[in-house]
């Protein structure tokens, strides 16, 4: 196999994986090719990576695992994503809402309310603020409340080409509405976790 179609195969697989990386052996598996090229395109790649200095990140071999991970001198610069508030991932309480809209949708923050049982603006405004949901028209009668249903942003971020992609909600809940707001929660994070 020509080296750098390897060596882009090892960086698309090594991505993916992320923190957990992959040994030789996985790669092997994964590549149906030999330790010995696997090893020499590693070694490759982490040249080019090591040399560029148009490349923000590098490979590692940390106890026989390798992964991608970013240079040092980037240290500044992570700090600052770090450091931003917008870019934490969403509080339990904005998930938790978000499940809520994705399947109740269009919904207003009052029926939201009520099926959480707490207040909800705080919530809502974080996940405007981040693209997540918007609104999508006004209920009819008094005060003609805003209605909120997800974006095209919501579908990105967990991946799913339509709405009606999200996993179905387990029977329990689709038969107790008024139950618990942590046990919606909990089933919402285990469909999620089980896909």
């Amino acid at each position: 196999m020509n080296s750098n179609i390897l060596m882009s195969r090892i960086e698309a697989l090594l991505f993916v994986v992320g923190d957990e990386g992959l040994t030789v052996k996985q790669l092997e598996q994964l590549l149906d090719i030999d330790a010995m090229e696997i090893e020499a395109a590693l070694s490759e790649l982490k040249s080019n990576y090591d040399e560029s200095e148009i490349r923000g990140v590098t490979l590692k071999n940390l106890a026989g695992t390798y992964q991608l991970t970013t240079k040092t001198d980037m240290a500044d610069t992570i700090k600052k994503l770090v450091e931003n508030p917008t870019s934490n991932v969403l509080s339990s309480a904005s998930l938790e809402v978000l499940a809520i809209i994705a399947y109740k949708q269009p919904i207003t923050r009052v029926e939201i309310e009520d099926l959480r049982g707490v207040k909800s603006d705080r919530p809502i405004q974080t996940l405007v603020s981040r693209g997540l949901i918007q609104e999508v028209g006004r209920a009819e009668g008094t005060g003609r409340a805003i209605l909120y249903g997800t974006t095209k942003e919501f579908l990105n971020y967990f991946g799913l080409n339509h709405i009606n992609d999200l996993p179905p909600l387990p029977e329990e809940v689709l038969k107790d509405e008024d139950q618990d707001t942590d046990l919606f929660m909990t089933k919402f994070q285990e469909t999620f976790t089980n896909e």
